[in-house]
Parts: structure tokens; sequence; C-alpha cells
């Protein structure tokens, strides 16, 4: 039998965020490619394909298709520093933009904190949420639970500031999850990095809303929802202590100050009285004690029954639940870590990748 020697090269995805790339071939070669990404797959030799009906040859073949396979599976991941080639200074436009913002309304980052959760909860983390409504279809931004959002104004300034100098390259669900996390940093919280690659979903519609936790739900009804998004009880008490920052209205919770809520402090309550008078919808800070820093305040808060929200004090309603949230209360650095890792993982949530959806030139319409 002739001698055959095989030569195989792989390159995996080297990253290249933008255009659609595909590797030449030689002659007698096999090649992948993939879309923002580099991959080429070649096997090669002295030897005919058709003299590799079977044995060692076949077996080449069959591993030099197994990883273009595998990379084109990778594809489907989010990655960090994905705009690294093709929009190096993304993140750097989003930090400035933010903090700017935040120099203006310094409470805006916790509006811009819960958009990212309202968009990942409803559809994916597609950027739906910062869709305007049409004639024809009222969007999720007018559901009556995001009608106290505020901050799309960020998100277009953001968005016109990349477009200028990297058009329809970076999409608007990767903007609201690096404004998120810029929010947090701002306020002192932990710089965590955020994968990015996410695409542009093409449907907003209201009803869809309807999935987003209200302030009245139990641990159980709590716990069964971040399941069914890929999500643990823990993420869940975690990503409660984002209720640090930003502010409610008294809509939310009034039923806790003029009915018997003997899971609600005395004294607190009736200073919240005092805030939300019968027929009136006032706001009030969520964390009365520290408003606009990212700390583990909260949790204490909760164990002290200062929670404001029914949803908050629910996380007390368990053993277990309890240890975690005392835990949290009493280290920082936990509470740090287990949010970094908590909130990345709610970013991936139903994405859109590669081919799927759009990159919006404008974050407020589909292209």
């Amino acid at each position: 039998m002739q001698s055959v020697q095989w030569f195989i090269h792989l390159s995996l995805c080297s990253v290249v965020s933008g255009p659609y790339h595909t590797s030449g071939t030689t002659s007698g070669g096999v090649a992948c490619g993939l879309a923002n990404c580099k991959c080429c797959c070649i096997a090669r030799g002295g030897a005919n394909w058709g003299d590799m009906a079977w044995g060692r040859g076949a077996t080449l073949v069959v591993l030099v298709v197994a990883l273009c396979l595998s990379a084109l599976g990778a594809d489907a991941h989010l990655k960090v520093g994905y705009y690294s080639y093709s929009c190096p200074a993304a993140e750097l436009i989003v930090k400035e933009e933010v903090e700017k913002a935040l120099i203006d309304d310094p409470g805006v980052g916790a509006d811009l904190l819960r958009m990212h959760f309202h968009d990942c909860f409803v559809r994916g983390c597609d950027g739906s949420v910062l869709i305007d409504s049409t004639e024809d279809n009222t969007a999720e931004k007018d559901a009556h639970i995001n009608l106290t959002l505020e901050g799309f104004e960020i998100i277009d300034a953001i968005k016109e500031k990349l477009e200028a100098a990297c058009k329809g390259v970076v999409s608007c669900a990767d903007v609201l999850a690096f404004a998120a996390r810029d929010s947090v940093v701002h306020y002192g919280g932990i710089h965590y990095k955020v994968p990015a690659g996410r695409r542009d979903g093409t449907v907003s519609k209201e009803g869809d809303t309807s999935i987003l936790p209200s302030p009245a739900l139990d641990l159980t009804e709590l716990t069964k929802l971040f399941i069914s998004k890929g999500l643990s009880q823990n993420d869940m008490i975690t990503l409660s202590g984002a209720h640090t920052v930003g502010i409610a209205h008294c809509d939310a919770f009034t039923d806790r100050l003029y009915n018997t809520d003997e899971t609600l402090d005395w004294k607190y309550a009736a200073a919240l009285r005092k805030q939300c008078p019968p027929g009136s919808n006032n706001t009030v800070s969520m964390d009365p004690k520290s408003p606009q820093r990212f700390d583990n305040h909260y949790y204490r808060s909760v164990l002290r029954k200062r929670g404001l929200f029914a949803s908050d004090q629910t996380l007390l309603s368990t053993q277990g639940t309890t240890t975690q949230v005392k835990r949290l209360a009493s280290n920082y650095k936990r509470f740090e870590r287990k949010f970094a890792a908590a909130i990345v993982k709610m970013g991936q949530i139903g994405i859109l990748t590669g081919s799927e959806g759009e990159v919006r030139a404008n974050c407020r319409k589909i292209n």
C-alpha cells in the first residue's frame, strides 16, 4: 500500500467579530468557515481522496469533519473580548457614556441594570425591551411593568457612538449587558467580564412581559420562574441583591403597609406609610441605608424584616434560603463573586448568535 502522510491543520476560532470568514482550501483539502470566527480544517496528503475509502484516511476525514463541527458548535457561545478585533473601543464607549449619564442622573444606573434583567427574562437577552411600539404592535417597553423603566435615551446615545465608530457591528443586546455591568461598577460593585456576541431580536410584544416577576411572588413561585430560565434558586437569591440600588414606586408594596404583615418590621412600615400615604404613588429607596452603593446591605435589611417587597422578605421562607441570605449578608466578597457569576449566567438566557436575529442600527426599531 502506498505510504500516505497526512497533514492536519486546525486553527480553531481566532475570533474576528464581524462578517463571515471562510478559509481557503488547497488541492485535496477540505475547509470550513465560521461566522465571527476563522476556522481552517485542512487534510491533505500524497494520495487521492478516492484512495481513502476506508482505513486510516477515512479515519482522518472523520476527525477533520468532527473538529469542524465542534468549532461550529462553539460559535453558538458568547465570548469575552468578542469585539476586540471588529470594534476594539466598544466597551470603552459604553463605559464612558454610562458614566456621563450617571453624572446627570445618579440613580439611572439601577434602571439600566433592571432593563438588562427585564430584557433577558422576556424572549431571552435579545434587546427586545428596547424596541418602540408601532401602530400595529404594543412593545415590551410599554407594558405596565416596564413603564417605570428609564434610561432608553442612554442606550440611544451609546448606540449612536458605536455606529459612528463601528457601523453595524455591536448589538443592542450586548450594549445592555455592558451598560448593566458598568452601572454596577459605578455604584462600587465588582467589575466582571461580560461575554458578548449576542444578536438582536426582531420581535417585541407587550403580552410576553407577563412572565416578569411581580413584587408579590413567594419563594416557590420565584424559584420555579428562575429554574424555567435555567437559573437556580441560589442564583435568584443572589440576583435579588441588585435591589441594593434604585427606587420603587409605592404601589408595588403598599398592600404590605395597610394590611397586617408580620414579615415587615413595624418601625420600617411606619416610616414607609409616611412616604406612601393612601392613594399616592411616590418613590422610595430600595435600600435606604445606601441607595446608591452596590453592597450587601440589602441582605442585612431582609434579615431585619426590612425587605421592601414581599418577594424580598420571602427569601427567609426556608432554613436553606435563610442560610444563603445570612452568608451573603456577612461576606461582601462572597456576594460580589456570586453576583458576577449569576448575572453572567443570566446574560446567556435565550441568546441569538451567529446568523440568528440581526444587529440593529437603531435599538428602537428593527432594521
